[in-house]
């Protein structure tokens, strides 16, 4: 391989920098509308107009292409897409749960935890060795949990981050479930199928706990459909384009922007020992992310 086209490898294209940091902006207004209507609504009526209003671009997605949503449909992995569909569920709906309780922006952080789950589950579900590397990297990024969450305190403040953790370990082995789906089921299908899951699995939900929303509160679950759509079709173009290990610090500017707006909403604002354990957080997960990327060689 010749010097300039090392470099070029190296190198990470910036529209797929600008990609991802778009991407990351989505998310991020997608938690601030989901805490929005979280603080006086049912997690599971929240999850569900998030899941209903998604099906519109899910739909449109699938339509792309020579196959039809039918015929993407017919060959897929049941019950691998059934098993992630409702882990990756869980995530969400558990994720509304925690909002209402916990600074946005920690919030977010406690989410990203997932990553550090993985290392610890893989070994488990997917026979992967675990290294000393990824060891480490783990126990240092729970210590920044710890910091985050700070046992110490009231029990009052337990339901937020627990509800996060519990969202984190579900959104752990969704990603785990990712890696046990047939490689013949495209990311389009993959989105479809979670959406469709989502919708019917929470829309039975409803009949436990239902609260008649609002013009207001209807419209920003709508928006709330139509962010993490895009959210999801720009990581989509980031990570086709560019290297995943070396796009990973930019997937924790979410964190900034949550943070931010927690404080420009609600005023909310994150001590100084939550400052640290989110840098702890990020810090060992970006580690993990590239050592895993340097270890499995670029994206094909």
């Amino acid at each position: 391989m010749s010097s300039s086209s090392a470099t070029r490898t190296a190198a990470l294209p910036w529209h797929s920098i600008a990609s991802i940091l778009a991407s990351m902006l989505c998310f991020a207004v997608v938690d601030a509308l989901a805490k929005t209507v979280a603080l006086h609504y049912p997690a599971n009526e929240v999850t569900f107009f998030r899941m209903l209003f998604g099906l519109v671009p899910a739909v449109a997605l699938c339509c792309r292409g020579r196959l039809s949503v039918m015929e993407r449909l017919r060959g897929i992995d049941i019950k691998g897409q059934t098993i992630r569909a409702l882990t990756l569920l869980g995530a969400s709906g558990l994720f509304f749960a925690g909002l209402p309780y916990v600074p946005l922006g920690e919030a977010v952080a406690l989410a990203y935890s997932e990553t550090l789950i993985v290392i610890l589950l893989a070994p488990l579900l997917l026979k992967e060795r675990l290294t000393a590397t990824g060891m480490a990297a783990a126990l240092v990024g729970f210590c920044g949990v710890l910091l985050v969450v700070r046992p110490g305190g009231s029990e009052a403040n337990w339901p937020g981050p627990g509800l996060l953790l519990l969202s984190a370990l579900c959104g752990a082995l969704s990603i785990i479930q990712i890696k046990r789906i047939r490689s013949t089921d495209d990311s389009a299908t993959t989105v479809l199928f979670f959406t469709v899951i989502g919708t019917i699995v929470m829309g039975l939900t409803l009949a436990f706990n239902w609260r008649a929303p609002s013009l207001s509160a209807l419209l920003i679950m709508a928006l709330l459909g139509v962010f993490a759509t895009a959210g999801q079709l720009l990581m989509t173009v980031a990570f086709r384009q560019g290297d995943a290990g070396k796009l990973a610090p930019y997937n924790y500017t979410s964190i900034v922007w949550a943070a931010l707006f927690g404080y420009v909403i609600w005023g909310e604002t994150i001590q100084p020992w939550s400052l640290v354990g989110i840098a702890l957080i990020v810090g060992s997960a970006i580690a993990v992310a590239i050592r895993r990327k340097d270890k499995e060689g670029p994206l094909a």
